[in-house]
């Protein structure tokens, strides 16, 4: 039996090119759709899906906070990350030329990620919808002339539209970044090198300057650092970390170093680093 896999969105969006990617060599997964980012989670506890894909950030639009808030309020570890190019696609029902579209649905990310292309064709109205995979999917269910979707190219592989326009993101080098949460996945510790953390700090001058400072001598590759506030307490922040490393063992000596340093740290998940 395939795995199942929980993703925000409906089926032929980027999540599910991601979970396809990751698990590549389990054959395609089962999609599980949900609406909201909360909702991946929700579907784990309830036995609904085995695993959750959730993109945590774009090299174009940045970090999606809310969601970083999620790695920490649900105890579900990250067992993997996808690095996915996002391709934005026109398509429309078979048959018809561009010249032929006067609307074209998709998510806000992807109308910003195309307004250029769209400058060229000043008669197509751009209109917002809830999902990139949803728009293309209305768009063949009522069978739509007119009305064009910009989604991937798996979107209309499933859903029998033709590309009218391939990549017409503004931004080629627009890659999104994928965790996967599977609690029944093991990671070979002798493979792992990266690891998310999050942890608060004394407000104290210069508190996360030697935090830094410990895990550089430690030869720690700091890739991401995020801080966001904690509420109700003010001007006092969670620092979301993600660091890459060669040697597990030097690995653990850094965190032995900065532990008595940081408060309430919380391991987010050890895993192998995609790129």
């Amino acid at each position: 039996m395939n795995k199942k896999v929980a993703i925000q969105g409906v089926k032929g969006c980027f999540h599910e090119q991601a979970a396809r990617q990751f698990y590549r060599n389990e054959g395609v997964p089962e999609i599980v759709e949900c609406l909201t980012f909360d909702g991946l989670y929700r579907s784990l506890d309830k036995g609904e899906a085995d695993s959750a894909v959730m993109a945590i950030e774009n090299t174009v639009s940045g970090g999606l906070l809310p969601n970083f808030e999620l790695l920490r309020k649900y105890d579900r570890k990250i067992k993997g990350e996808v690095f996915l190019r996002i391709q934005q696609n026109l398509m429309a029902m078979p048959g018809q030329k561009i010249e032929d579209i006067r609307e074209v649905r998709t998510h806000y990310m992807a109308i910003n990620q195309t307004r250029e292309f769209f400058k060229d064709y000043p008669w197509i109205r751009l209109v917002e919808s809830e999902d990139t995979a949803k728009s293309a999917a209305d768009v063949a269910a009522e069978g739509l002339m007119g009305v064009g979707a910009v989604a991937s190219t798996l979107a209309a592989e499933l859903y029998g539209l033709d590309i009218l326009a391939e990549s017409i993101e503004t931004y080629k080098q627009n890659f999104t970044r994928f965790l996967i949460m599977d609690d029944a996945l093991t990671v070979d510790r002798d493979k792992v090198n990266k690891s998310s953390m999050c942890f608060t700090l004394s407000h104290t001058p210069g508190s996360l300057a030697h935090v830094l400072t410990i895990l550089s001598f430690y030869g720690m590759n700091l890739t991401r650092i995020q801080s966001l506030p904690i509420p109700g307490q003010e001007w006092q922040y969670f620092f979301y970390v993600d660091i890459k490393f060669d040697d597990y063992v030097r690995y653990e000596q850094a965190l032995a170093a900065v532990r008595p340093l940081m408060e309430d740290l919380n391991i987010l998940g050890e895993y192998v680093a995609a790129i």
